[in-house]
């Protein structure tokens, strides 16, 4: 049986990474470092999970002579970053992506568990899904984030923290991802994954999901295919995904 679908947050959810992009360049310019991220190298700065972690390999890159100096502020950057980030989502630039909220009030209503399996801080999740589910709306039963895992994506420490949260076996659940490094993640957390592909992960090979597509798709707004699993008008719905689960355990066993 199909019990839970786990989102990814970040190009998953939402196009989310433009927005992070933008709140580095910002928190930068805002503590006087002449540092100007592009989209093209921010594009080879996301094969690294993690905002963090992400700040310390363009550190030890492009800065090396400076970086003990510069990891210390690290903090102070971060924490100026996340807060125009959370300035320009609320200014109307963090809507969901085509077909996740359909896909999420169909679970919702015939009782799929929905959680969120991410490297992100809690504070953008919790920003996202308040402006994407405003009230007492908010439809996710698990949150796996952040640091609350001792490896970052692509190990599997976050997605099977969202699975033992989430009571279950991952057999009986499906992953949804948009790059390389959360899906090998997934995998290696012993989900299956549907890859959705995103604005920054356009050049990630997709290899190990059991479908990728341009995204979930809406019935008057099909998706594009791109590989594996084909789905019933161009549409990821919860119905098709218990008819590719079903299937997918027979097969296994």
């Amino acid at each position: 049986m199909l019990r839970a679908l786990i989102f990814d947050v970040d190009g998953t959810l939402a196009e989310t990474e433009d927005l992070h992009r933008q709140g580095f360049n910002r928190a930068f310019q805002a503590l006087g470092l002449p540092w100007q991220w592009s989209p093209e190298l921010y594009a080879e700065l996301l094969k690294v999970m993690g905002g963090k972690e992400r700040l310390v390999h363009y550190i030890e890159r492009f800065h090396a002579e400076e970086a003990e100096a510069l990891k210390v502020r690290m903090p102070e950057i971060h924490d100026l970053k996340t807060r125009f980030y959370g300035e320009l989502a609320q200014s109307g630039g963090l809507s969901l992506r085509p077909g996740v909220r359909r896909l999420v009030e169909e679970a919702r209503a015939q009782g799929v568990r929905l959680a969120v399996a991410t490297t992100t801080s809690r504070p953008n999740i919790d920003l996202l899904l308040r402006l994407n589910f405003p009230g007492d709306a908010q439809p996710f039963d698990v949150i796996a984030a952040g640091d609350e895992a001792a490896q970052k994506k692509p190990a599997p420490d976050i997605f099977a923290l969202a699975v033992h949260r989430l009571g279950i076996d991952p057999s009986e659940a499906i992953a949804f991802e948009d790059s390389a490094a959360g899906i090998r993640s997934a995998l290696a957390a012993g989900l299956p994954v549907l890859a959705t592909r995103s604005r920054y992960t356009q050049s990630h090979r997709l290899d190990g999901a059991f479908s990728a597509v341009s995204d979930l798709g809406e019935p008057d707004a099909p998706h594009q295919h791109l590989q594996g699993h084909v789905w019933p008008g161009g549409v990821v719905t919860l119905e098709a995904l218990r008819d590719w689960h079903a299937g997918h355990l027979r097969g296994a066993a």
